[in-house]
């Protein structure tokens, strides 16, 4: 018997049990439990760190690192079209707001805020930390929890799907540049000197990407266009949406084993790391109103008033044409929104451990930036998922969508 059935069961003698039961299960644990088991995870990392870390008993970087990425993509393959998946791979106006929120302004905005806090010359922040955070700046989206949040947000998944790959493939040559350009000046003492350590990242992201990405969507798409049945049966059966949670989970259990392992957080002062989580959350979520503020400019609108007509200039048909899709429907923007804020650990890590050396007594320091961010936007991303989803479903497009599978089931 399941929990809800036992509950069920004793609604009829056991009225006062039931309602306590009722509102632990279904307002408590059902609402919270991506939380709870987080912190029963951060406390099974702070205390044996050694099981989930890279390297360790169950090899972390490909067990989790791998297999639990491979599950999200799998699932996203199992359930998406092929023709919108291509749609979506050709929306180079999307492209080109993400890799720019990406790599140019949250890199550019968080160098800056270092900037000023190592200006402000309290002893008590790590230097190094700084670096970190500007070495997380760099890093391009997300693999795996962009995907997660916009599938519980009713985004457009495709979308975010491609903005993982392009970001990935770039930012394995984009990234390591940004960090030499950035470690200059006042930064000069944190410039990595492996300069050689290009092709390393770049095989690493590709290995990473082509094992856990390309692939598991590849085996996915196959399956749904040949077995269509069976793949569809895998997919609710599976329930891809609550595995991709799951699968999330655990990616951040191994990274919080592999920062407690290497003791990140006890090589940074305690002030240092809570000013990091609330300039983390904070950074997020100006990231947020940012990607937001680009994916609907309201000027468009302003300009681009009615749709062009027979009387309208050859100009300004020309101009609705290529500047009016920068204003996307809801489901893109949510899309840029996850994407455009968020950093991926993944590719962090492997950077400095190929440029600044695995042996380098400020690698926790550099470590703790990443692990946090990581953490706080899935947090954040999760919180505002509710919202987005509610948003989306207030609006036009998905209200279209919806009276046109009602058309469809009545026509059946």
């Amino acid at each position: 018997m399941g929990v809800a059935s036992y509950i069920d069961s004793l609604e009829p003698s056991h009225h006062r049990s039931y309602r306590i039961y009722h509102f632990l299960w279904h307002k408590v644990w059902l609402a919270y439990w991506f939380y709870f088991v987080l912190a029963i995870f951060i406390i099974i990392a702070r205390w044996a760190p050694n099981f989930a870390r890279s390297g360790g008993l169950i090899r972390g970087e490909y067990s989790i690192g791998y297999g639990a990425v491979a599950v999200i993509f799998l699932g996203s393959g199992l359930s998406m079209k092929t023709k919108d998946l291509l749609q979506n791979v050709f929306h180079w106006r999307a492209h080109l707001i993400v890799l720019s929120l990406e790599f140019l302004i949250t890199s550019s905005i968080m160098y800056g805020f270092a900037c000023a806090i190592k200006a402000a010359n309290n002893p008590r922040i790590s230097l190094w930390m700084l670096v970190g955070i500007i070495v997380s700046a760099c890093c391009p989206t997300t693999v795996s929890s962009n995907v997660v949040m916009t599938r519980k947000a009713d985004g457009n998944v495709y979308l975010t799907l491609c903005e993982v790959f392009f970001g990935n493939i770039l930012g394995a040559f984009i990234t390591p540049s940004m960090v030499q350009l950035y470690t200059r000046g006042t930064w000069s003492f944190a410039n990595p000197a492996n300069g050689t350590s290009f092709g390393h990242v770049f095989a690493s992201v590709m290995k990473q990407i082509g094992c856990s990405v390309f692939i598991p969507l590849f085996v996915g798409q196959i399956a749904q266009n040949f077995i269509p049945k069976i793949a569809q049966k895998v997919s609710s059966v599976l329930k891809f949406c609550k595995s991709g949670s799951v699968m999330l989970l655990l990616i951040m259990f191994s990274s919080f084993s592999t920062a407690f392992y290497q003791h990140s957080f006890t090589e940074v002062s305690h002030a240092s790391i809570i000013m990091l989580c609330f300039f983390n959350f904070g950074i997020y979520m100006f990231f947020t109103v940012i990607c937001f503020i680009m994916s609907r400019p309201a000027f468009l609108l302003r300009i681009f008033k009615r749709e062009p007509t027979e009387s309208s200039s050859c100009f300004y048909k020309w101009s609705y044409k290529i500047f009016r899709p920068f204003y996307y429907n809801r489901s893109d923007t949510v899309s840029v929104m996850l994407c455009g804020g968020a950093k991926t650990a993944a590719l962090g890590v492997s950077l400095i451990t190929s440029q600044y050396g695995s042996d380098n007594p400020h690698l926790g320091e550099l470590l703790v930036p990443m692990v946090l961010y990581q953490a706080e936007q899935v947090l954040a991303a999760n919180i505002l998922t509710g919202f987005m989803k509610k948003w989306i479903h207030a609006g036009p497009e998905w209200k279209k969508q919806e009276l046109e599978k009602e058309l469809k089931a009545e026509s059946r």
